[in-house]
């Protein structure tokens, strides 16, 4: 205890130890009350590859930014859980425990009438203030109409949400908070080095505007949306213009932003009459300087905004995908402050997805864009997955893929820039499966880059894995069985 007290320097971290030894003997009565209620499996000690089993749906994606963060030698991770609520979980590297997951708020989406299917659009984002509290945002695809009217674009289901937790670095408990628009998904957080809060994300379903709302006061409370990508009626086609965006802190006061064409089709319009599908097309890159309150696109030149789908094509577009439908990845800078972006596209085989998507790199040398290379150099077939940058500058990514039945995670790393990437570790691999997994976590450790769930078709309860670069941190199984969603559905 001795050396674990001497790590902390002041008195407002070691207020944040005493709440997390506090976490730590509440959680620990909690799992004891949890094993003490199971009855459908006995108890275990054997380790398990997963911390948790009741992920549910769709539990992950990479389009809700960050997912998780270490701090102080500990990770928190999140997940959508029973009734599509975000779920939060501990890992503390120094002890080698788990803890939790806690229920972290209530999803709309999880509780509508006359609900078909997960919804699986209000996955949570998490991210840490400055002061050490905690913040999830979830629950949103575009809000409902029970809200009323979006004013800056169309509505579907849920309520945007923002939780808190109650003190610093205790994810026990959790207060929800009414300061974000409810007209959200697809949230993206980045909190800059003067501890301004940037809430990116969609204001409203598919015919909406991309926003932002910007705290002040550590997520307390949130200026108003602000537009930065624009939907509009297009005049040429039955469609409307929409997009799918990414946004990561770059250098110094810029948020750097990725992000790829929807073309928003009119019902029975579109190629062979599908009408409404999830066709998107080109990668882009622009970067917002949050001092100024400037856009501007790799070369510097400054845009008009909202951004246009005809300013798009001229001033920030990185890669003309043509007939490939695009599935929309990361952005992230190297050492020279080059932008490089993760785009996953395929070729469109009819379906109402098109067909499907490998993930390619992009980079800009300083005068031009690179064409897309495939991470994993096949010819067809999915993957999805995050990089960084290596201490010496290699590329690495954390990828997703499937190997016939099998579902992987591996790193796949390049040491010519981008050029070319080879499979250098296989992480984790599940036979008769296949893996939604995170962007990589923020400020991550070795030993927790990505958060991982895995996809049956047989059950829509899925494993969830916090995967590092020696593979996954295991669990004692008992405490890794959880109680599992009970939804019900409306017959289609």
């Amino acid at each position: 205890m001795k050396n674990t007290l001497n790590r902390y320097s002041t008195l407002k971290q070691v207020a944040h130890l005493s709440a997390f030894l506090m976490l730590t003997l509440t959680l620990g009565a909690c799992a004891k009350l949890d094993r003490e209620t199971k009855t459908s499996h006995s108890i275990s000690t054997d380790l398990v590859d997963h911390f948790a089993d009741n992920g549910t749906g769709n539990p992950l994606a990479v389009v809700q930014y960050p997912a998780g963060e270490y701090h102080d030698g500990i990770t928190y991770v999140s997940y959508q859980g029973p009734f599509e609520d975000p779920y939060v979980a501990a890992y503390n590297h120094e002890s080698k425990e788990w803890l939790g997951p806690f229920r972290a708020g209530t999803s709309e989406l999880g509780r509508r009438e006359g609900r078909t299917k997960f919804d699986n659009h209000g996955k949570p984002t998490l991210l840490i203030d400055d002061e050490g509290y905690i913040h999830i945002f979830y629950g949103g695809h575009g809000g409902d109409k029970h809200h009323g009217d979006n004013p800056l674009g169309n509505v579907h289901h849920g309520a945007n949400k923002n939780s808190i937790s109650k003190r610093p670095l205790d994810i026990s408990e959790w207060e929800e908070v009414d300061n974000i628009s409810v007209f959200g998904t697809y949230n993206q957080a980045v909190k800059m080095d003067n501890g301004d809060i940037y809430l990116f994300y969609r204001h409203g379903a598919h015919r909406s505007d991309w926003v932002y709302q910007l705290s002040t006061d550590n997520g307390r409370t949130y200026s108003e949306p602000v537009s930065f990508l624009k939907h509009k009626r297009r005049d040429d086609l039955k469609a409307v213009d929409s997009w799918y965006a990414w946004a990561r802190r770059g250098q110094g006061d810029d948020i750097i932003v990725g992000f790829d064409y929807h073309l928003c089709w009119d019902g029975g319009a579109g190629v062979n009459g599908r009408g409404h599908t999830t066709q998107r097309h080109d990668a882009h890159y622009m970067v917002f300087n949050t001092k100024t309150g400037v856009w501007r696109n790799v070369k510097g030149e400054q845009l008009t905004m909202p951004l246009t789908r005809e300013q798009a094509e001229q001033k920030t577009l990185a890669l003309d995908t043509g007939d490939s439908w695009t599935f929309n990845g990361t952005v992230n800078l190297d050492s020279n402050g080059y932008p490089h972006i993760a785009m996953n596209y395929g070729k469109d085989l009819g379906h109402k997805t098109g067909g499907p998507k490998l993930t390619h790199h992009i980079k800009w040398d300083g005068k031009t864009w690179s064409d897309g290379i495939k991470i994993n150099g096949q010819k067809s077939g999915i993957s999805r997955g995050d990089f960084m940058f290596t201490p010496d500058q290699n590329i690495q990514y954390f990828l997703s893929e499937q190997d016939g039945k099998d579902g992987v995670i591996s790193t796949w790393t390049s040491n010519d820039g981008g050029k070319s990437f080879v499979k250098t570790k296989e992480l984790l691999r599940k036979p008769k499966a296949s893996f939604a997994t995170t962007a990589i976590i923020k400020n991550s450790h070795p030993d927790a880059r990505v958060i991982v769930g895995e996809r049956s078709s047989l059950t829509p309860h899925r494993k969830i894995y916090l995967v590092g670069e020696n593979g996954p941190i295991q669990r004692p199984f008992s405490d890794a069985t959880l109680q599992k969603d009970t939804s019900t559905f409306k017959s289609k």
